[in-house]
């Protein structure tokens, strides 16, 4: 069993705010069932160190942020970066991990037309980190000789929105159209769960920081220490474990 933590970049924008968030990204973790332990006690370990209870979240690392749930409010700058650095080495280390992401250009979704509103931007990110989880297992499967199941664990947002993406995922697994992806390998229905209560969406969320920190503030730094675990295809992570939405146009 292979389990995908899911987690997003703040919060998908409006078509009247998206200005001020020219991207958005779904990020994940897909973690085998024999290493959740070691990826479990790695973390708490690492926290330990730190001398950080609490969860961590990657806004939580900017030097400014002091807020009341912040671990690391207390913490100087310099120390929250060893932190970061010292959660991606791990994953790093623990080999057998692999990285997802959706990146998905905000302006070029409602200026196309593709999306309406945010819900849909939610679900068009979703849905492109979902399929390539798929393509991984089916890569898995092979490489294995044997047939590999996995289940995607996503982040409680509101009752609202937990509704709509559960609702969103089951028609994803039950589609058979040329324009969509099956899920053949997919297990019950959506996961979700608190992120201060997963070790895995904590992690997912670290992920997703550092991928929109490159797109949106052009610094690469977090996004070259995590990129070694993406998911890879003749040697390349885009469009393999890191997906550009929509794909850019050909001029």
């Amino acid at each position: 069993m292979h389990m995908l933590f899911l987690d997003e970049s703040g919060t998908p924008p409006s078509p009247n705010a998206h200005r001020s968030n020219n991207f958005f990204v779904i990020g994940g973790l897909v973690i085998p069932e024999h290493l959740w332990h070691r990826v479990r006690d790695g973390l708490l370990g690492t926290k330990l160190r730190f001398g950080v209870r609490g969860e961590v979240k990657w806004r939580y690392f900017a030097p400014e942020n002091t807020d009341a749930a912040n671990p690391m409010r207390e913490m100087a700058s310099t120390k929250r970066y060893e932190l970061r650095s010292a959660i991606f080495q791990l994953l790093r280390d623990i080999g057998g991990l692999t990285a997802l992401a959706c990146i998905t250009s905000t302006s070029e979704v409602y200026g196309r037309g593709i999306v309406a509103d945010r819900d849909a931007l939610y679900e068009a990110t979703y849905r492109q980190v979902s399929e390539r989880f798929q393509y991984h297992l089916r890569d898995v499967s092979k490489q294995r000789g044997e047939r590999q199941l996995g289940m995607i664990v996503c982040d409680h947002r509101s009752v609202h929105d937990d509704a709509r993406l559960r609702n969103h995922h089951e028609e994803l697994l039950l589609a058979r159209t040329k324009r969509q992806g099956t899920y053949p390998d997919l297990v019950e229905g959506l996961f979700l769960q608190s992120s201060h209560l997963s070790v895995g969406i904590q992690l997912a969320d670290m992920i997703a920081g550092a991928v929109w920190r490159k797109y949106e503030k052009n610094d690469a730094r977090w996004f070259e220490e995590i990129k070694p675990i993406f998911r890879r295809r003749a040697g390349l992570i885009d469009g393999a474990g890191l997906v550009r939405f929509p794909k850019p146009e050909i001029k």
